[in-house]
């Protein structure tokens, strides 16, 4: 019983190593690719080829297929990605995910502690921060080994127990219960990699002959097909609550790895056989190279079949999920925000700044609007734009918040929290816009109630103010969008223009009252309109300097 206890424990506190090394080497390679990051990700909505190699390399760096899955799912969700484009991701996905099981295959159990201390020395002592993420993934990768080297040394006493060695059989023997079995693990740990891992490091446990694997390659097969079943899980998890498409990228993925274990398992001696004539050499000491050679060949293989079939692909999904009508959804929700990419801040940086033109784009229509009301003296346009500078605000909050669940997360580098950070200041400026355009049709709303009647020349001078104002913001906004930063002198011109505007109109009001040509009991909301319109050009220049400053949008 304390032996069985000895071994249960070992084994899933070498797991756990293991899932926190992988996990932290994933985190700080992110960091350290940094920029290289977005230029993967840029390679995703280019076209189905093209998508293959960045889903591959995207899990390469995340060192998960189901994190590169959730990404493609949030693309497709938030209409960056189409469905085809989507699905080349996923394939690439799964020849990417074989890396780890290859970096597995290394024989380095000598020099584990070695990376270890050279990992914590080097991120300890280094002073930049891209320094210290190296050193910090040079440290997860020894942990990483050290679960692997655990776990093993745990399972060694399992090959002696004739109970454990009945029942492999059994599941060598019979090839369906062998996917279960992988399909299974697979579910319970949440990560293929991992249990990849814990299958190459029994097989190379040897039998009582001390020369071949207790569980051999033609057991492992099953086992690891089971495997690729039960990471399409992770995918259908994430793709719950998400638009029609990512939901059909969801089961392409289940559908690619369902079809690759249904063509395999009749051909697992056949296949075994091919990969021991691959990777020759005595079988206790190469079957954890073999089973990562299987499983690259493997997914190589499918992704061969199926890249040229993907149309048919996108036919079989769109046919299992049709569209249905749905109900168009409110300004104030976020429209390419997806929750589970936060952690992952290439993609997620992505999408936040996608959301940040949107959220921009809704505030130019709030001026335009302003500019049309003021003109037309409608009052019903004017309520309806304080409706949508509230719902403009609520989204607001929505990004805002999303930028603080990704500083939680903890996976930024510098650089990416420093852009985070331009976007937060950039989107106070969109939500001030917003609160001066709803304040602005509250004094236009109380003019209208308490009957007030401003001149006609006043009114024009208005209508200038809130033109240069609405042209202010639109080219401060696209210098955060294009780049172009040339754009600053003009809005400086256009802001003195509102300047001098606003004073000759506060000239022109109290010579009007002194005449007797207009009420005193005005001055107070003309003041008040004119405060409004310096505050949404003062913001408008703002948005100007921090584009000039580096610009939050890309």
């Amino acid at each position: 019983m304390k032996e069985s206890l000895e071994i249960l424990f070992g084994l899933l506190g070498g797991l756990a190593v293991f899932i926190f090394g992988m996990n932290m080497m994933s985190e700080c390679l992110q960091k350290a690719a940094g920029e290289k990051m977005r230029s993967i990700l840029a390679l995703l909505t280019k076209n189905p080829v093209m998508g293959v190699f960045a889903g591959a390399l995207t899990t390469a760096v995340l060192q998960s297929s189901s994190a590169t899955t959730v990404m493609a799912i949030g693309f497709v969700s938030a209409g960056l990605m189409t469905l085809p484009q989507s699905v080349s991701i996923i394939l690439g996905a799964n020849i990417g995910t074989t890396i780890t099981a290859q970096i597995i295959a290394f024989k380095i159990s000598d020099y584990i502690y070695l990376f270890i201390f050279a990992g914590f020395a080097v991120s300890y002592l280094a002073k930049s921060e891209k320094a210290k993420n190296i050193g910090q993934t040079v440290f997860a990768f020894g942990l990483l080994f050290l679960g692997i080297e655990t776990m093993g040394t745990v399972m060694k006493p399992l090959a002696s127990s004739p109970f454990f060695i009945n029942m492999i059989h059994k599941v060598a023997d019979v090839p369906v219960l062998g996917v279960l079995t992988g399909t299974l693990m697979t579910l319970v740990v949440q990560s293929s990699s991992a249990t990849i891992a814990v299958l190459q490091n029994f097989a190379a446990q040897p039998a009582a002959d001390g020369v071949t694997s207790i569980l051999g390659l033609a057991g492992a097969i099953p086992i690891l097909l089971g495997d690729n079943v039960g990471t399409t899980i992770t995918a259908l998890f994430a793709s719950i609550g998400q638009a029609k498409d990512a939901k059909r990228t969801a089961l392409a993925h289940c559908i690619f790895n369902i079809s690759g274990c249904f063509l395999f398992i009749w051909i697992i001696r056949p296949y075994a056989a091919f990969i021991q004539w691959m990777t020759p050499g005595p079988e206790v000491e190469v079957i954890s190279r073999q089973i990562a050679n299987a499983h690259t060949l493997f997914n190589l293989i499918m992704t061969i079949i199926w890249t040229p079939l993907l149309p048919y692909m996108v036919k079989i999904v769109t046919g299992l999920i049709r569209d249905a009508a749905g109900l168009p959804q409110p300004v104030s929700v976020p429209i390419y925000l997806d929750s589970k990419l936060t952690a992952q801040p290439a993609a997620a940086l992505a999408l936040v700044e996608k959301e940040a033109v949107h959220c921009g784009e809704l505030t130019d229509v709030l001026l335009a609007g302003l500019t049309q009301a003021v003109r037309a003296d409608d009052e019903e346009l004017l309520h309806e734009i304080s409706q949508k500078a509230l719902h403009v605000r609520s989204l607001n909050e929505s990004i805002t918040e999303y930028l603080a669940d990704m500083f939680s997360a903890g996976s930024m580098s510098e650089e990416q929290a420093n852009e985070a950070a331009g976007i937060m200041y950039l989107l106070g400026d969109f939500d001030r816009v917003a609160f001066l355009c709803q304040e602005m049709t509250d004094s236009l709303e109380e003019k209208k109630e308490k009957k007030y009647k401003y001149s006609k020349d006043a009114m024009k001078d208005l209508e200038k103010s809130f033109i240069l104002i609405e042209e202010m913001y639109r080219e401060a906004f696209q210098m955060h969008v294009n780049g172009d930063t040339d754009r600053e002198k003009k809005i400086r011109k256009k802001k003195e223009k509102v300047l001098d505007l606003s004073l000759s109109m506060r000239k022109a009001h109290l010579d009007r009252v002194s005449k007797g040509k207009c009420s005193a009991k005005l001055t107070r909301p003309f003041q008040k309109i004119l405060n409004t319109l310096d505050r949404i050009s003062n913001s408008c220049l703002n948005i100007a300097d921090s584009a000039v400053q580096g610009g939050a949008l890309r």
